[in-house]
């Protein structure tokens, strides 16, 4: 244990351990753009907000860590979605939260009754944007709040597509902006789009529209044949020079992010064999991975920083587990969703991009200890903590969770230069 939290105060920085696990869900615009994030606790548990706003201090890290994101406008804080019940708003222990940060989400389990109602009146009076869960049109007891709802959340998979259409227009007299919840593929975020829903929330943005045939293009083919070099043993910075060659504006991009503040070098890099000198190949190698990962498309930001904070927190679970080779563990969780960003079937991508066998079957087959790690970020991040397989302390979970939030946010500014 000794040795674990060394490591992570080596890696972290020594960033404050929460007593919770938390996580965040993009809400999306029309646009894709992310408008705001659902926070989700370990069990959704809103009385966890209790302890935290009574700790000014980590209150303010949570504030300043997963409210921040940077975007095409910089960046900024987004609003949260919090989830809560008829006995959190009747118990009066919902802690005093900022109502321009937090909207107040009730879940479809809560008791409606006309306490309820009122309670919430008196929190949209306040300023909360009260948001309806789970709405279910054949539930009777529901109707009273949606005329003090602000958005009314869809299960597009329950409420079945084909139905939908149908409810909107029931919900129409009302003025709600309306949430299409679980959109797990384009084509549902399109139809929904036509349908006339305003919001989004689902895991669509990392499924792939597979185009067969499809080739990656343009200088990500140059990438590659960085990438092969780079798995060369006789690899060095004048063979990657002469590939790098071939593509000077490419060659000045890389030198701009090194040179820039996501690397501590202490003295400008000229050159591709001086970056390595100072850096070594592997962090060359994974420059040359992000840049294979960004700008493509245009490929909304949100997919490309979610690649980054899977990557970076698959690596640092990696290196506070005691395993080897976290390089290969960043590559894994950077790549999960490299079939999304390029819009090929994984296993045919695969076959285009120099990786070992190791590193292939664990995108594919979530096979070893690189694919239990993947699988533990995946589930981290969708909120399903109770299957985490805990080979670290539960709370460095939330640690390196938030760390990597800060870290993407930091690679997406070092992109844009």
């Amino acid at each position: 244990m000794e040795i674990l939290v060394t490591s992570l105060d080596s890696i972290l920085d020594g960033d404050h351990q929460l007593d919770v696990l938390m996580a965040r869900q993009p809400i999306y615009s029309k646009n894709q753009d992310v408008v705001a994030f659902e926070l989700l606790f370990r069990g959704d548990d809103p009385h966890a907000m209790s302890p935290q706003k009574d700790e000014v201090a980590t209150f303010d890290v949570v504030m300043n860590t997963y409210a921040s994101v940077v975007g095409d406008g910089g960046e900024q804080r987004l609003p949260f979605y919090l989830k809560v019940t008829d006995k959190v708003l009747l118990s009066g222990t919902l802690p005093a939260l900022p109502p321009a940060l937090f909207a107040l989400e009730l879940l479809g389990r809560s008791n409606v009754t006309p306490e309820l109602a009122a309670a919430l009146q008196e929190k949209a009076k306040e300023g909360y944007k009260i948001v309806l869960a789970d709405y279910d049109p054949n539930d009777v007891r529901l109707q009273p709040l949606l005329n003090i709802a602000h958005v009314v959340k869809l299960d597009i998979q329950a409420l079945g597509m084909a139905r939908l259409p149908e409810v909107i227009q029931k919900l129409r007299p009302h003025n709600l902006d309306l949430l299409a919840d679980k959109v797990e593929t384009k084509e549902e975020f399109r139809q929904c789009l036509e349908m006339g829903f305003s919001l989004y929330q689902g895991f669509f943005l990392s499924r792939p529209e597979p185009i067969k045939g499809k080739r990656i293009a343009g200088n990500k083919v140059l990438l590659l044949q960085l990438l092969t070099e780079l798995d060369r043993e006789t690899a060095t910075g004048a063979s990657l020079e002469q590939i790098a060659v071939n593509d000077p504006a490419l060659t000045y991009k890389i030198l701009k992010v090194v040179n820039s503040a996501a690397f501590k070098v202490p003295r400008e890099v000229e050159s591709l064999s001086h970056a390595i000198t100072l850096l070594g190949l592997d962090q060359i190698r994974r420059w040359i991975l992000l840049f294979l990962t960004t700008g493509v498309n245009g490929s909304p930001t949100e997919l490309t920083r979610n690649m980054l904070i899977r990557g970076r927190m698959c690596e640092l679970i990696a290196e506070l587990s005691g395993y080897q080779g976290a390089m290969n563990y960043f590559m894994v969780g950077l790549l999960s969703q490299l079939d999304a960003l390029f819009d090929i079937e994984m296993a045919e991508l695969l076959e285009q991009v120099p990786l070992n066998s190791e590193v292939k079957n664990a995108l594919l087959h979530y096979t070893g200890s690189l694919g239990d790690t993947l699988r533990d970020v995946e589930n981290y991040e969708r909120g399903q903590f109770d299957l985490l397989m805990a080979r670290i302390p539960r709370s460095y979970y939330e640690v390196a969770y938030r760390h990597s939030l800060n870290w993407s946010d930091t690679v997406i500014k070092a992109l844009r230069g």
